[in-house]
Order: C-alpha cells, then sequence, then structure tokens
C-alpha cells in the first residue's frame, strides 16, 4: 500500500494524539474520572434531596475498561488485610467519606481470586477493570473489579 503526500502529514498528528491519550490515562486518571458533575433533586423513596451524577464522555469511554489506578487504601472492616477496599485520590484524612472531596475520588476495589491486600497507609497502583455506576445512588460511582496491586 502506497501512502500519499498527505497521509504522511497526518500520521504525526495521530500518531500525537494516541500517545497524548495513553500518558494521560495512564498518568492520572483521577483527572479524567472528576469530570462528573452532579444534578440536585428531590427523591420521594428517600424523601431527601439528592445529587445525581452525570458522568462525561470520556468516563463512558472508560466503562469496562481496564485501567492502572494510583491511590489511598481505605480499609472497610478492622481487618489487617483484605480482598475488598476502597480506594481513594486522596489520603484517609483528606477522602470522601471524611467530607473532604466528592465520590468521584474514590472507588471500591474487588481483588482478582479475592487476594487479601495488607492495609497500608502508603499509595499503592492497582490494575483493574472499571466499572461506572451513574444509576444507582446507594452504590459508588466507581467500582474496579479483577483488581491486582502492581505498585
Amino acid at each position: 500500500m502506497k501512502l500519499s503526500y498527505k497521509s504522511l502529514l497526518i500520521l504525526p498528528a495521530l500518531w500525537f494524539v494516541f500517545i497524548s491519550a495513553t500518558v494521560i490515562q495512564s498518568k492520572d486518571i483521577w483527572v479524567t474520572l472528576s469530570l462528573v458533575t452532579f444534578e440536585s433533586s428531590y427523591d420521594p423513596e428517600f424523601m431527601m434531596e439528592i445529587k445525581k451524577p452525570k458522568v462525561s464522555s470520556a468516563v463512558q469511554k472508560l466503562d469496562g475498561t481496564q485501567i492502572e489506578v494510583e491511590g489511598y487504601i481505605i480499609p472497610l472492616t478492622g481487618q489487617v488485610t483484605q480482598s475488598h477496599f476502597m480506594l481513594s485520590k486522596f489520603p484517609q484524612s483528606t477522602c470522601f467519606f471524611c467530607g473532604k472531596a466528592g465520590p468521584e475520588s474514590a472507588m471500591q476495589v474487588f481483588m482478582k481470586d479475592n487476594v487479601k491486600v495488607k492495609i497500608s497507609e502508603r499509595k499503592v497502583k492497582v490494575k483493574g477493570t472499571l466499572i461506572v455506576n451513574p444509576k444507582d445512588i446507594t452504590s459508588l460511582l466507581y467500582t474496579l473489579e479483577n483488581g491486582v496491586i502492581i505498585e
């Protein structure tokens, strides 16, 4: 196949877009995950005002894909090791549950094969499949399934 002069001019631009998207995703996925707005409305079932998330198209595109994300483990129980835990963009003192950040800054993680992870205060990197949940307000917005600690 012969490439035309115009094709040769477009190729560098396409590579730049591809490489930029890859770098952005791997560098800090939390930036993309934060592209969420919230709409307040009264919910008769809960008898109170609630905030429903509206995720951006960039976030929707990540649904069901494998991502790598860095964050801090927030334990869900008092156990030293857990296979299901919260991962927060921020340390526990400023995490979503402590009122300092929004729900888009945390996700629940289910480790692959129920591997238990030792709880620590150090930042970790986890790889897994992202599930986006903008509809069920009784669950978290993000879940990472088949998680594996890679750093």
